[in-house]
């Protein structure tokens, strides 16, 4: 006996492009897919990968979406409505024409160049792909855009994306027992809020700018605390508030990152976010991260040196930020809901006012000038941390910041 299955569905593998390819190859409208017999004939470009010109016409290489490369076709350019990967086109074709010394009126691509155009066109896609996961995967305000206008170098391997510590094996966090009963931290803070319980100062103004000087330990609301979301004492815990953008940089330092928004001086940036190991872990990592000629390890020596913060495969954008002996960011310990001591928060701050465009940088060998007992543990050594043994063993890596006070080596 036959079932009813009336009302019966299923989950459709194909992407909603696929359908309606597969419609106008089959010269069929369909209007929960948006295919008319007005755009039936539409298509869309995916890429352009080649370049020539007859007489007075332009024509270019296209890459259907939808379609294999072998259904590539050669179209006038009044034919295409793409203006943005026109535009994009064109801008590549200039920079590498421009890069290989060659005159930028050319009547046909050779293979060299053709092969970069199409190799770039690809790289594009790739990096908009990557660029699409971050923001999936990102639970911050601050959005990420990523830009290579150098070379064909696509995303990084074996890197991914995290909002906050991973925690590793063997590690505990401790959870705060208590929180503040204040109902205005700022203006009526009992007994000094959160930072007074732990005997120290508020760290914000009622702008959000921390006022403590560098190597004074900021203590934020936690979730147990009464004051609500909007509480002046809860800044780092939301999260990176500004646009930026990772992007490749023309002097051989890699990936870098810049604001695309100005950044008032003392404001939260960023936090330093990866994966949380033991002292003994990062020696052993530090090793090899130092025959690579990089090294993402931060220690967390806030009070002792046991914990190491390591982002060279999980973390945050501060994975891309670079190092400058005159920086435009400064390190703070935070705590927020975990209190033991040795695993403090990581927090960048604007040490100036930072311009839309301009690139943030931190110093990978921060030393901070004591200005209490507090401020002498905060050394960051970034580029030592997991090394116990002398710094002369190492592999001096250059320093590539370019700055008048530079030091010339990293560490």
């Amino acid at each position: 006996m036959a079932e009813n299955l009336n009302g019966c569905r299923v989950v459709c593998k194909s992407s909603r492009s696929q359908l309606q390819h597969l419609c106008r190859l089959e010269r069929v409208a369909c209007r929960d897919l948006g295919i008319s017999k007005k755009n039936l004939n539409h298509f869309e470009v995916e890429y352009l990968c080649d370049y020539k010109k007859k007489g007075d016409q332009e024509f270019y290489l296209v890459k259907w979406k939808g379609y294999p490369e072998s259904q590539n076709t050669w179209e006038p350019r009044k034919n295409l409505r793409c203006l943005k990967i026109l535009k994009q086109f064109r801008l590549d074709l200039e920079r590498e024409l421009q890069r290989r010394k060659q005159r930028r009126s050319l009547k046909k691509l050779d293979h060299s160049l053709a092969h970069f155009m199409l190799q770039k066109a690809k790289q594009r896609q790739q990096l908009d792909r990557w660029e699409a996961s971050l923001n999936s995967t990102r639970q911050h305000k601050g959005r990420i855009c990523v830009r290579n206008d150098v070379d064909l170098d696509g995303p990084p391997k074996d890197f991914t994306y995290i909002n906050n510590y991973k925690v590793g094996e063997g590690i505990v966090l401790t959870e705060v027992a208590v929180g503040c009963e204040c109902q205005d931290c700022f203006k009526e803070p009992l007994n000094g809020c959160c930072a007074g319980a732990s005997l120290h100062r508020f760290a914000y103004n009622d702008k959000g700018q921390v006022r403590l000087k560098a190597g004074q330990p900021v203590y934020e609301c936690n979730a147990r605390c009464r004051c609500g979301p909007e509480c002046l004492n809860r800044v780092v815990q939301k999260g990176i508030q500004y646009d930026m953008s990772i992007f490749k940089t023309d002097d051989d330092r890699g990936w870098g990152v810049r604001t695309m928004e100005k950044i008032r001086k003392n404001s939260f940036v960023m936090e330093y976010v990866g994966e949380i190991i033991t002292s003994e872990e990062a020696e052993r990592r530090g090793h090899i991260y130092d025959r690579q000629g990089a090294t993402y390890l931060f220690d967390l020596d806030y009070v002792e040196d046991v914990y190491t913060v390591d982002a060279a495969h999980h973390g945050n954008i501060s994975h891309f930020v670079n190092h400058s002996c005159t920086p435009n960011l400064q390190v703070y310990n935070v705590f927020i809901n975990n209190i033991d001591e040795r695993l403090p928060r990581i927090a960048f701050f604007a040490t100036r006012t930072i311009k839309a465009g301009e690139e943030l940088t931190f110093d990978y060998k921060m030393q901070i000038d004591p200005v209490d007992a507090e401020s002498t543990r905060m050394d960051s050594n970034f580029g030592l941390a997991g090394m116990t043994g002398s710094p002369k063993k190492r592999v001096r890596v250059e320093c590539k910041c370019g700055m008048e006070s530079c030091r010339k080596y990293l560490f």
